[in-house]
């Protein structure tokens, strides 16, 4: 990778020196800068309120109430997606995911190699280790298979989990039955489940990190509590899930979903405590936070919607950072933020260079994490199924779905119940046409191989849906609000 030019670093963001003062005092008790190590766990369809800290009353999360209590809380934390691949293709790369291909995808489905993210994209691993960084991936990926696509060829020196949207956490098969487990770039087989395994692979790395003495990006990306519902001791349910679909309609309870997300918690606190027994944890950055709004069993409140819908419940995701010195413990945060927020707030405070041939749609929140005041943001969604789409701007939320539109004031009205359009229709039409000039600017839409939510008959089939072609947008303008 070439040396970043000055206007590169400037893409880097103003906001990463605001943390450069409270960086100070630890760069000035070692040798030179002092780089922080980044710890990123990433959950699978985690509800918004499905962890203690942000109210959920039947789950045990100490060691993530932890990472809260040591850091900062988001309370306004979104997906940039109500889906897998889509949100992870933002994460990624700190752009919307509709400026590339791999992120037309609602989500990838099945192992095919036809899409993915393109070897060389400039991603947060790449440039992370274009600035002296190691970095591994632990866990989920779910951005194209083999040949063409790996985190190998997209900035991760290590690799160890499985390629698609979901795995069995026993038998570690995914959806098509095929084992899907790798090392790298070779199938492997191991015994156990699969959070578990996650945890010590992610253990070993810090260790095996701490005595390399030189600054690591660890992703973790559990599976966890996405379906299938298996809690630890589920074998057999494992078993018989070996001749049936592993959506698992038929499966799962509260109880199952609250030990699934018990173990996650505590293979966090195993990290944790890796890194503590590391003697790294001072200077290391842990992020908590979610893929996309929560399905079947996740707890959503005060907001409504799930997982495929771009109504609050399939947005907000849960999201906690931990960076002692830099950030003040015991924050609770207001700040709108987004999953393409992560890339250039990571880059900056890691003093490593975006790309200025691919700017970022993120932002750098660094000012507000050294206690700078909250960033005003506008935010867009869109989705296929049932023709969705959204903008968040200040308090505001222009939302479609199925030709039908709403204009909520979702600070006043989480629960989006309150239809202002008529009231407000300035904001409305204000709302309208930034979406329509947002939307000019990103890759048209296209029928993707796969889209959730769309039909029970086509949810039924996860093979069968993507030869199933979608309607075109029934009412692709916006109905015009009434003046009162």
């Amino acid at each position: 990778m070439s040396s970043p030019t000055r206007r590169r670093v400037l893409q880097g963001g103003v906001a990463g020196a605001a943390l450069g003062t409270a960086r100070a005092g630890a760069q000035g008790r070692a040798q030179g800068p002092v780089r922080p190590n980044i710890v990123f766990f990433l959950a699978d369809d985690l509800g918004y309120a499905d962890l203690s800290c942000y109210g959920r009353p039947d789950i045990a999360t100490p060691n993530i109430d932890r990472l809260a209590r040591e850091g900062v809380r988001f309370t306004q934390a979104y997906a940039n997606s109500a889906v897998c691949s889509a949100t992870r293709t933002a994460l990624i790369t700190g752009r919307y995911q509709y400026r590339l291909a791999v992120g037309l995808e609602e989500p990838i489905a099945g192992s095919s190699g036809n899409v993915g993210m393109p070897p060389g994209q400039p991603t947060l691993p790449l440039l992370l280790r274009g600035a002296g960084y190691g970095t591994t991936l632990i866990g989920k990926w779910h951005l194209g298979s083999l040949p063409d696509y790996s985190p190998l060829l997209s900035g991760y020196d290590h690799f160890w989990g499985f390629r698609t949207g979901a795995l069995d956490y026993f038998t570690h098969q995914n959806v098509e039955h095929k084992d899907d487990l790798w090392d790298g770039d070779m199938p492997v087989r191991e015994t156990g489940y699969m959070t578990d395994l996650i945890g010590d692979r992610a253990v070993a790395a810090v260790g095996a990190y701490a005595a390399e003495g030189r600054p690591f990006l660890l992703s973790v990306h559990f599976n966890a509590p996405h379906w299938p519902w298996e809690a630890p001791g589920d074998e057999a349910e494992a078993a018989r899930l070996r001749t049936a679909s592993l959506r698992h309609y038929d499966g799962g309870s509260q109880r199952t979903y609250r030990l699934m997300v018990e173990r996650m918690d505590l293979q966090v606190g195993r990290v944790l405590d890796a890194l503590d027994a590391a003697g790294v944890s001072g200077n290391t950055i842990v992020v908590f936070t979610s893929d996309n709004g929560g399905e079947r069993f996740a707890a959503t409140w005060p907001f409504t919607g799930r997982k495929t819908e771009l109504l609050e419940g399939g947005l907000r995701v849960p999201a906690v950072l931990r960076w002692p010195g830099p950030v003040a413990a015991g924050r609770v945060s207001d700040q709108v933020a987004i999953s393409m927020d992560w890339m250039p707030t990571l880059l900056a405070a890691a003093g490593a260079a975006g790309d200025a041939d691919h700017p970022f749609d993120g932002v750098d929140l660094g000012g507000v994490l050294a206690g700078g005041a909250d960033v005003p943001r506008r935010l867009f969604w869109r989705y296929k199924a049932h023709w969705q789409r959204a903008v968040r701007d200040g308090d505001w939320k222009l939302l479609k779905i199925d030709g039908n539109t709403f204009l909520f004031d979702v600070a006043a009205d989480p629960m989006e119940r309150a239809n202002l359009k008529d009231r407000r229709p300035e904001v409305y039409a204000r709302l309208v046409a930034a979406w329509d000039e947002w939307n000019a600017r990103m890759l048209a839409e296209v029928r993707p191989s796969f889209t959730e939510g769309i039909t029970g008959a086509q949810l039924a089939d996860h093979v069968g849906a993507a030869r199933v072609p979608l309607d075109p947008d029934p009412d692709p303008g916006w109905p015009v609000a009434k003046v009162p």
